[in-house]
């Protein structure tokens, strides 16, 4: 009960002083507000914006491995040539990796065709991306069929033209009707629509939507585009790994092993495939954002400093205004303790009071539309600016305090 009632006469005298110099102190707190505002804004900028953009390469897939003929970062002294030169992913090789791999939980075979046209009687819709997929596509990369069905296994093994099409594909081709169970053309060839997506919406990056692609099976797409050369599609295995392979790196050597053993590679020759993994993009991604939230801390951090001025400067005021007071609630046998605690609690009042407001200002900040940037004010964000509000209130206030604390009675009542 006495640390109640100490907790409670601290909070009324704070709230006494902030009413008796009300301009004086929104004044000085304007700099707690301000540093506040600038670094929670900044890190919730870089949270929102490294949250949309790693949401917008979900299409790349999570635990997944990629073996592809270019690599995602290319390699130093590399020459370039030989890249160009390295095979293609061949179907009998999807076929050997997914009998033999140990590793992966699911292997597929994919290829995709970008601007192609999709027609619906007289509705169209110019710019699709047509992708050729295997029957585990859908356990290696996430497909939300929302209405309809998935492919079948002899759907898939048979080429037969089906189709799951994606939410702008069917809205524009479809828009009063559903489409489930309609058709649409591919470069002359009637397809049945047998399901569509979730909508997905644009991203920041302007990654590849699921809501342009029209998924058909992947021996379909290549009687579609049979004899396109050397410069026409190419297709990419992926294998998903389980979640017990950290950093999925079994999973990579015996894919790379398989591999090098169907494409007769001799021990010293080099391998001519790349394998990708999105860990790559992610590294990049949070080292990016790393420098930016550094940033954040720099710029917040001048106005902070000034902030923290401003509130030393008004518990030094305080301490000389209350001198008498203290004196008497010290010949009364209030202890040094007391007033220590409550001249900082005053100090980080205030502070707090302060970062509450810059917190505010993001929050509304929030609710304006940054285009497809969706913003959001974290939890984690807020526990920082108010965790940083403390701080401050305390190494402003500790030097007021501890002078207010060590005043001789006596000398303090005659003030």
């Amino acid at each position: 009960m006495i640390y109640f009632h100490l907790l409670l006469e601290s909070f009324r005298f704070a709230i006494s002083a902030l009413r008796a110099n009300l301009l004086r102190t929104i004044l000085s707190l304007l700099g707690v507000t301000v540093g506040i505002f600038s670094i929670i804004t900044v890190f919730t900028l870089v949270d929102s914006l490294e949250k949309n953009i790693r949401d917008s390469l979900n299409f790349l897939g999570d635990d997944v491995i990629r073996i592809e003929k270019f690599p995602w970062i290319f390699e130093d002294n590399y020459p370039w040539w030989k890249y160009v030169n390295r095979p293609k992913a061949e179907y009998s090789e999807y076929q050997f990796l997914k009998n033999n791999s140990k590793e992966a939980s699911a292997v597929t075979i994919f290829a995709e065709r970008f601007g192609v046209t999709v027609k619906h009687e007289s509705n169209s819709l110019s710019g699709a991306i047509v992708s050729g997929i295997a029957y585990q596509h859908k356990d290696v990369f996430e497909i939300p069929v929302e209405k309809g069905r998935y492919f079948g296994l002899q759907e898939v093994e048979k080429g037969a033209n089906v189709s799951i099409i994606g939410a702008e594909v069917a809205n524009t081709l479809f828009p009063l009707t559903d489409p489930v169970g309609k058709e649409i053309k591919l470069r002359g060839l009637k397809f049945r629509v047998i399901g569509v997506m979730e909508k997905q919406g644009a991203s920041v990056i302007d990654a590849p939507s699921a809501d342009d692609f029209c998924y058909v099976p992947y021996n379909t797409f290549f009687k579609m585009y049979s004899g396109q050369g050397n410069f026409g599609v190419e297709s990419i295995i992926a294998l998903k790994g389980y979640p017990e392979d950290e950093g999925l790196k079994n999973l990579e050597g015996e894919i790379t092993g398989l591999l090098r053993q169907i494409r007769g590679l001799r021990p010293r020759e080099d391998t001519n495939f790349a394998v990708n993994r999105p860990e790559a993009f992610a590294d990049v991604i949070g080292s990016i954002f790393s420098v930016i939230s550094l940033a954040g801390w720099v710029i917040g951090s001048f106005s902070i400093l000034v902030g923290g001025f401003g509130i030393a400067n008004i518990m030094f005021v305080s301490v000389k205004e209350r001198t008498n007071i203290i004196g008497i609630q010290k010949s009364l046998g209030a202890k040094n303790f007391f007033i220590l605690f409550q001249f900082l609690f005053e100090a980080v009042f205030l502070s707090v009071l302060g970062g509450m407001f810059g917190l505010l200002l993001v929050y509304l900040l929030s609710f304006v539309s940054l285009g497809s940037l969706d913003l959001s004010l974290s939890f984690s964000n807020v526990i920082l600016g108010v965790s940083v509000s403390v701080i401050i209130g305390t190494v402003s206030g500790i030097v007021p305090a501890g002078m207010a604390s060590k005043l001789d009675p006596v000398i303090a009542i005659r003030a």
